[in-house]
């Protein structure tokens, strides 16, 4: 083309990126690879080609991971952690830093290698994946550095099994390494089977630092290595990808004791309201769902535009498909690369042919004769219930409905099962902060999309999972308290055939939207004190009992919006009039439980009362500095109905201890009480009524844990568990609460001093949040 047609067509030429160093190192291994373990790279054995999606030729053969493998590699990690958490934050932040900069120093060849492995175009690799990955293991050299000062009640977990996948190859990998190892985590990583050449040119660039031996180590292979990393003898697991295996990791490692991040599949709405400058939408879109062609868990999924603008925003929107260009993933002018795979080619085409509602746009891009590659298509005019509103189609397609008010965007964009991300696009920044908070989701950008930084939490709700990536919140997630842990010891209820204390009959009932109610079952139990006495009944709940309290705490939802002010005020006033009967509730536990220490919790459970109230409007967010002109705020939301299974031990201060910093947060609690001292918390219903605590915050149930701690788990409408019981008991509630994903914290049978430190704090104030961190630029 003459410089005069260029003017007039202005048409992209083509600008090839070289592939010549990353072949060049690939044929150094002979393209052939085996595993990294302790430090050095295995002899390739029996394995899988890696190809490149957009020709099909092969790039190497690696090495299917084998059990033996895998257990090398956990061993090698085992041997090394003590080693690595010894040398203290600085002498691990040097190695970060050290793997920071050899980042820097062969970014292009990682960006290469990425490009021709994931088939993503060369600018997203260069200019977003790579400096991304670099960020990550900068800003965890400064966390190694600061954790004795910031984190000196935290020590790390030890060994961290991660599973990463394949559409963020290098940048999934320095989200799940450089925290753990900050904090002085080893680690044994699976890279995806279609992805796995820059995990090992990292694990060359680990022997280039000099990392020590067994504290990275890398094993290729299919999702069968992925099961025996999970089974194998970590004491966490990470795990990157769909929500389907996410459910049966979650399955998997019930009961283990095993720590475990899930950051899972999403369907992620786009909301674009009629005051949005919509040309500036329309390309953030293109980001939203084009970006890595689609294959991207927060991506834009689903747009929601406002009525009066929709038709002007489609023409827009159609107008820039049609520009877009598709092809050669190395080509620096393309927008649109391959698709990882064939099989996930076939997926996408299969679950677009099997929709006949609606109408489609695919883009008049042409599409290279060779390779996987799907054009961008746009669906409009779906019914929030149709296939693809709902189901993750993970690919360069876009749907679309309409909605007429906020409030209807709101319940539109909350109409899925999954609550990765969102995207806000509105010129009233009034609007767009009304919005924000009401999504169901972990992150949310106001008039921008896919903004990450290592330095602000990435994760979500519902079933894209629990747990953060990056940020505070992230490097928490691969620690644990300090101190030896002892064994919970059982405790039964005391039997007895003595007479009853009380002259008058005590049958207590259990506590349900703010009224005292009787078991649906119809039955109770007799309460024995040490004794012999019979102190009174006790009733015993069942998962009607359940349903009843969660459809109380449902009907509680404006708890969440009340003010910390309001909330402190309730409990203290809750400890005021506990204060007042402090006598009485003392001789009550010294009667249950025999001894003298009844004073001891009475006095201990005001102190605690006092201590939420004064949290409950001081646990602020804060404003992450990340690398943009802007603000990403960091929200403390509610977690939303939260079930605990409270402690035997203690059965007013533990149902204190679990009531607590839950509803100071915003939460409404369903308690199930201390099995064999159960009266405790039926007398402390009598507080509650007299303390202006609103109907359906707090619900009392008694009788056997077992009865209803499955049930709770299992229940879609309770977002977490919490619970103090035995070990096989938060066995069953982790696996029970696979059906959705909902947050669990067990004591996995260790037992916690309630008296002291353990017994409240930060950590019962992170159970009761959840972290939404909301993206706001700023600036023309």
């Amino acid at each position: 083309m003459t410089v005069s047609e260029i003017f007039e067509t202005m048409e992209y030429g083509v600008a090839p990126e070289s592939t010549e160093d990353a072949l060049a190192w690939l044929k150094d291994q002979e393209n052939r690879f085996g595993h990294f373990i302790d430090g050095t790279f295995t002899e390739p054995g029996e394995g899988f080609d890696s190809r490149n999606p957009a020709n099909g030729e092969t790039l190497a053969t690696l090495t299917q991971g084998t059990q033996a493998d895998v257990d090398a590699a956990v061993k090698a990690a085992r041997r090394a952690h003590p080693k690595w958490e010894g040398l203290g934050g600085h002498g691990r932040a040097r190695y970060l830093y050290a793997l920071a900069r050899l980042l820097q120093k062969h970014a292009r060849m990682f960006a290469v290698l990425e490009s021709l492995d994931n088939g993503k175009p060369i600018r997203e690799s260069r200019d977003i994946d790579v400096p991304l990955a670099q960020r990550h293991f900068y800003f965890h050299a400064g966390m190694a550095q600061l954790m004795e000062d910031a984190l000196p009640d935290r020590e790390a977990l030890g060994v961290c099994g991660q599973v990463i996948p394949w559409n963020f190859p290098l940048l999934m990998l320095a989200w799940k390494i450089a925290p753990a190892l900050a904090v002085g985590n080893t680690v044994v990583l699976k890279p995806a089977e279609y992805t796995s050449l820059t995990a090992l040119l990292f694990a060359d660039i680990c022997r280039q630092a000099g990392l020590p031996k067994g504290v990275v180590n890398i094993i290729t292979g299919d999702g069968t290595v992925g099961e025996m990393i999970v089974a194998a003898d970590v004491d966490k697991v990470a795990f990157t990808g769909s929500t389907a295996v996410g459910r049966r990791i979650r399955e998997a490692t019930a009961g283990s004791g095993k720590a475990l991040t899930l950051e899972l599949g999403g369907k992620s709405p786009y909301i674009v309201f009629d005051d949005a400058d919509l040309d500036s939408a329309v390309e953030g879109l293109v980001d939203a769902i084009w970006f890595n062609q689609g294959q991207v868990c927060c991506a834009g999924s689903r747009l929601l535009v406002h009525e009066p603008v929709a038709e002007v925003f489609y023409a827009k929107l159609r107008a820039r498909m049609d520009k877009l260009r598709v092809g050669n993933p190395l080509d620096k002018s393309i927008d649109v690369g391959a698709i990882v795979d064939p099989v996930q080619l076939k997926a996408i085409t299969e679950l677009v042919a099997s929709n006949s509602a609606g109408h489609t746009h695919v883009a008049t891009a042409q599409l290279p004769e060779v390779g996987s590659f799907y054009p961008p298509t746009l669906i409009t005019g779906l019914n929030p219930a149709d296939t693809l509103m709902q189901e993750e189609i993970f690919g360069p397609v876009l749907v679309s409905s309409t909605f007429r008010t906020p409030a209807d965007a709101v319940a539109l964009a909350n109409n899925t099962r999954y609550g990765l991300a969102a995207t806000v696009w509105s010129e009233n920044i009034n609007l767009a902060l009304d919005i924000a908070p009401k999504l169901a989701s972990g992150i949310v950008w106001i008039n921008g999309t896919n903004l990450m930084d290592a330095a602000a939490g990435f994760g979500g709700v519902r079933e894209s999972g629990f747990g953060r990536e990056g940020g505070w919140e992230g490097l928490a997630g691969y620690t644990r308290p300090k101190g030896a842990r002892k064994p919970l010891k059982e405790i039964s209820a005391f039997s007895g055939s003595g007479d009853p204390v009380d002259p008058i009959d005590r049958t207590a009932k259990l506590f349900i939207g703010g009224k005292q109610s009787r078991p649906d079952g119809g039955y109770s139990r007799p309460v024995w004190g040490k004794s012999g006495g019979q102190l009174g009944h006790v009733s015993l709940a069942n998962r009607k009992d359940l349903r009843n309290a969660v459809e109380a705490a449902q009907a509680a939802k404006s708890w969440a919006r009340t003010s910390g002010h309001l909330r402190a005020q309730i409990l203290y006033y809750i400890a005021e009039n506990l204060s007042a009967r402090a006598a009485e509730f003392a001789r009550r536990l010294n009667d249950m439980r025999g001894g003298k220490l009844g004073e001891k919790e009475i006095e201990a459970t005001i102190q605690r009362l006092f201590t939420y109230a004064a949290w409950a409007d001081k646990n602020d967010g804060q404003v992450h500095g990340v690398p943009i002109r802007g603000v990403a705020l960091a929200m403390k939301e509610p977690v939303g109905v939260i079930g605990a299974i409270c402690p035997n031990e203690m059965p007013l201060l533990g149902l204190i201890s679990c009531m607590a910093p839950a509803i100071a947060m915003g939460n409404r609690v369903i308690l199930s009480a201390s099995e064999p001292f159960p009266l405790a918390a039926t007398d402390f219903i009598q507080i509650l009524e007299t303390s202006d605590v609103p109907s359906g915050v707090v619900n009392i149930l008694t009788g056997p844990h077992a009865d209803v701690a499955r049930h709770m788990a299992s229940h879609m409408d309770v977002d977490a568990v919490w619970s103090f019981a035995d070990k096989d008991l938060c066995a069953d509630i982790e696996r029970a609460s696979a059906s959705n994903l909902k947050r669990t914290w067990v004591n996995n049978g260790f037992a916690r001093d309630w008296m002291g430190k353990a017994g409240q704090g930060k950590e019962f104030l992170d159970a009761a949040t959840e972290i939404k961190n909301i993206w706001v630029p700023y600036g023309e």
